[in-house]
C-alpha cells in the first residue's frame, strides 16, 4: 500500500473482533469502500457464550458451534450447586479464533480490503480528512508508519481503545474487568467438568467481585475468572478453580487475559467522521459479561450510522449508533449493572442470589431474556413473584 498515495477509503475499521468485522461486512455488503485494519495474532480471553440469536441475526452458520451448553450450573460460596436447564434452547460456544477469523474473511469475501497493523494515531490533512496510521507488524520501529484517508472511521480496537482515545480522551476508556482464562484439553467424561454444561462459580475467594467460569469447548475448555480488584492475582485463582474442580493435572494448551469494559460509554462518536463498537463502546453486558452479541450489535449499527452519514455528508447522525443500542439493550444493562452491584458484593449476598436462582420464575424469565436479548413484559405474575421473592432474600426472611 503506497504512503505517499494516502489512499482512500469510505471507511476504516480498526480492529478485526466480531465488532470491527461485523461492521466492516455490513459496509462492504452497501457498496462501501472499507478496509478493515486488524492486528491479529492474539485471542481475546473469552467464555465464547452465544445465543441462537446471534446465528440468526447474523446469518453465522451453526457449523462455527463447538459446543452447545443445555444447562448452566450456579455454584455457591458454600458450594452448593443450583442446576438451570436452557429452556427454549442452548448456550452456543465457540473458539475465539476461529470464529474471529471467519467473520473478518467473510468481510473480505463482500469486498472489504484486510491489512494486518496496529493503530498509532489520527491526524487530519490540509482539507481536514481523517488520517489513520498505522505500523505494520514486523517493519523496523523508526520505520515511518503507513497512512491512508478515511472518510469515517469505526473504532473497534478494544476496551483500550487508542481510537476511542483519540477522539474521546480520558472519557473513552470506560473502568473494566480483567478476565483470565487458560484453555485446557476438555476432561473425560468422568470428570466433574460437564461437556454440556457451563459452570459459574460465586465464590469472593475466586472473585471478590465477579465470578469464575468453566465453559465447555468440545474438544477443549475455557477455565478463567474476572475482577476490577487490582492486585486480585487471577492465574492463581485460575489454579485454585482448577484444583477444586479436578482439573489440575489437564493439559493447558494457551493462557491469555485482557481487560472487558463494565458499561457503555456515555458517546461513541465525534459528530464529524469517527464512531465505536464492539468493547471500545463497552458493551459487555454487566453481571454476565456477555459480549460477542451485543459487539456485533453495535459493529451493524456503526455501519450503518457511518454508511448513513456517508450519504447526507452530515456527521452529526453517528450518534444514532449509540442510540439505537441503548433504545433496544440500554435497560437490560441497567438491571444487569444493579444485580451485579448488588448481589456480587459480598459472599452472604452471593449465597443468598445462587439460591434464588432455584426459583422457576427466575429461571424461566433469565432463559427467555438470554435467548431473546430483552426483557420478558408478557409475564407480569412472574416479575411480581420475583419482585417479593427477592425482597424477602434481601431481608433475610428466606434461608440461602
Amino acid at each position: 500500500m503506497a504512503d505517499a498515495a494516502h489512499e482512500c477509503f469510505d471507511v476504516v475499521v480498526v480492529g478485526g473482533g466480531p465488532a470491527g468485522a461485523t461492521a466492516a461486512t455490513t459496509l462492504a455488503e452497501r457498496g462501501r469502500r472499507v478496509l478493515l485494519l486488524d492486528r491479529a495474532g492474539r485471542t481475546k480471553p473469552c467464555g465464547g457464550a452465544i445465543p441462537p440469536r446471534l446465528l440468526e441475526d447474523f446469518r453465522v452458520p451453526e457449523e462455527l458451534l463447538v459446543a452447545r451448553a443445555t444447562a448452566a450450573r450456579m455454584v455457591s460460596p458454600r458450594a452448593r450447586a443450583v442446576d438451570m436447564a436452557v429452556i427454549g434452547g442452548f448456550v452456543g460456544m465457540v473458539d475465539r479464533d476461529t470464529f474471529d477469523e471467519w467473520l473478518r474473511e467473510r468481510a473480505a469475501l463482500r469486498g472489504a480490503v484486510r491489512e494486518r497493523g496496529v493503530f498509532e494515531s489520527l491526524t487530519r490533512d490540509d482539507q481536514g480528512c481523517a488520517l489513520v496510521h498505522f505500523r505494520v507488524p514486523g517493519t523496523p520501529s523508526d520505520a515511518p508508519c503507513s497512512t491512508v484517508r478515511a472518510r469515517v472511521v469505526i473504532g473497534a480496537d478494544g476496551a483500550r481503545s487508542r481510537v476511542a482515545t483519540a477522539i474521546l480522551g480520558s472519557a473513552g476508556t470506560p473502568p473494566c474487568v480483567f478476565a483470565y482464562h487458560e484453555i485446557v484439553q476438555s476432561p473425560p467424561q468422568s470428570s466433574a467438568a460437564d461437556g454440556s454444561r457451563c459452570e459459574i462459580f460465586y465464590q469472593g475467594s475466586l472473585s471478590p467481585d465477579f465470578y469464575g467460569w468453566i465453559f465447555p469447548h468440545g474438544a477443549t475448555t475455557s477455565v478463567g475468572v474476572g475482577t476490577a480488584v487490582r492486585g486480585f492475582s487471577l492465574r492463581h485463582s485460575v489454579e485454585e478453580l482448577r484444583r477444586r474442580t479436578g482439573l489440575t493435572g489437564i493439559a493447558t494448551l494457551r493462557r491469555e487475559g485482557a481487560p472487558i469494559p463494565l458499561r457503555p460509554l456515555r458517546r461513541w462518536d465525534n459528530g464529524r467522521d469517527v464512531v465505536l463498537a464492539g468493547d471500545a463502546a463497552g458493551v459487555v453486558a454487566p453481571a454476565s459479561g456477555e459480549g460477542i452479541y451485543y459487539a456485533m450489535t453495535s459493529g451493524r449499527l456503526a455501519a450503518e450510522a457511518a454508511h448513513e452519514a456517508l450519504r447526507c455528508g452530515d456527521g452529526r447522525v453517528l450518534r444514532e449508533a449509540r442510540r439505537r443500542f441503548m433504545r433496544s439493550h440500554g435497560r437490560v444493562f441497567w438491571v444487569l449493572g444493579i444485580l451485579q452491584r448488588f448481589w456480587y458484593s459480598s459472599d452472604r449476598r452471593r449465597e443468598r442470589f445462587v439460591g434464588l436462582c432455584r426459583d422457576p420464575d427466575v429461571q424461566r424469565l433469565t432463559w427467555e431474556a438470554y435467548l431473546h436479548k430483552r426483557l420478558v413484559r408478557a409475564q407480569p405474575r412472574a416479575h411480581l413473584r420475583i419482585f417479593f421473592k427477592d425482597l424477602m432474600h434481601l431481608c433475610g426472611v428466606v434461608p440461602p
